[in-house]
């Protein structure tokens, strides 16, 4: 078993509130989740209104399958939110149990 992880972050230059911040998270999220099949979740910087910090995982039985959900799914990200510029990733794809 093969475990895709990624961290994306994203500034949100035009953010004023963390309720701003988590209304572009949790719709990023939903699309995620929707279309990879993906956990997501909110992972650092919960208190900064204009970085939003996200974890996306996927599983897999192979290493080169996790790597193109991974790769899908971060374009996928990047693409969904005009308001979110994507500044940092850092992935990595590990032997599961």
């Amino acid at each position: 078993m093969k475990i895709g992880a990624a961290r994306l972050t994203f500034h949100l230059p035009e953010n004023g509130s963390l309720k701003g911040k988590r209304r572009v998270a949790q719709a990023l999220a939903s699309r995620l989740r929707q279309q990879f099949h993906a956990a997501v979740a909110e992972v650092g910087e919960q208190e900064r209104w204009q970085t939003l910090v996200l974890a996306v995982v996927c599983v897999s039985n192979e290493e080169g399958h996790a790597e193109r959900m991974l790769d899908n799914a971060i374009a996928f990200a990047e693409r969904q939110r005009l308001d979110a510029e994507l500044i940092n990733v850092s992935r990595q794809v590990l032997d599961g149990a």
